[in-house]
């Protein structure tokens, strides 16, 4: 009976001796998110931890998901008690917009291997545009339509200077009925016939290193009558019509491509 007690004593023993002895990083945010200036090149991200247990734990594996974010860690193993930080890097390009990367960590965390941090960040682009596509039916009145531009208020745009691809269609730009925005008056000069441009943007910012933007516009073909037979390559056009209409107009060296 003693022996029988003994080893139950010994059983629980060594039991608490199993769960007293543990590791565990204890994060202080694994989510970050970030604004960076619109001429950052990076956006850097700090994840914090701290080993709350009393062994060691150990890094076995350390991945960003895409090849436009780094990360490494401090330490390789983190001791009792000690403290750290994994440092993932974001390399904007020319991305703009929110953009969510992920760092995947694996340990030897025997109650969390592996965890998943995140960043977040929201750039924003040196210009807005808002229609990209300025569009007249065939025969409607040339009156001028308004694209309006906004632009990033750190980048001291003072003016744009704005050109048609094609003679058929004039633009001018005046200011905005807000700060940092502006107002691109495009008119064409006959819409009994159909008609693209492209109309190239070009801000006067400091900042700005040569990066040109674009929208378009478009004079309608006639609708066919109903005694016109639809060809083929009518329907292509057509087609191709609805298309650009329902695309934004791309941009040209663009910061937001």
């Amino acid at each position: 009976m003693n022996t029988n007690f003994s080893r139950l004593i010994g059983v629980l023993a060594l039991a608490a001796l199993v769960q007293s002895a543990r590791a565990e990083l204890k994060w202080e945010q694994t989510s970050v998110d970030l604004r960076p200036a619109f001429n950052d090149k990076q956006a850097v991200a700090h994840f914090k931890y701290e080993n709350v247990g009393n062994t060691p734990v150990h890094f076995k594996s350390v991945h960003a998901s895409c090849g436009c974010t780094t990360a490494q860690t401090q330490n390789e193993q983190v001791a009792p008690g000690q403290k750290g930080e994994i440092t993932a890097i974001f390399n904007i390009g020319g991305r703009t917009g929110t953009q969510v990367k992920t760092v995947t960590v694996q340990t030897d965390d025997p109650e969390r291997s592996t965890i998943v941090l995140t960043l977040k960040a929201v750039i924003t682009p040196l210009l807005e545009f808002q229609p990209t596509l300025v569009y007249w039916q065939n025969g409607e009145e040339p009156k001028p339509k308004i694209i309006t531009a906004k632009a990033n208020k750190d980048a001291a745009i003072k003016k744009l200077d704005v050109s048609s691809s094609t003679p058929d269609f004039t633009a001018k730009v005046d200011a905005g009925s807000a700060p940092n925005e502006f107002r691109i008056s495009v008119q064409p000069r006959d819409t009994t016939k159909a008609v693209y441009a492209t109309l190239t943007i070009k801000p006067d910012s400091p900042a700005n290193t040569g990066n040109m933007f674009a929208a378009a516009a478009r004079v309608m073909p006639a609708a066919p009558t109903s005694g016109t037979a639809i060809t083929p390559s009518s329907k292509a056009t057509l087609s191709t019509i609805r298309h650009d209409l329902a695309t934004p107009a791309p941009t040209a060296g663009s910061p937001s491509q």
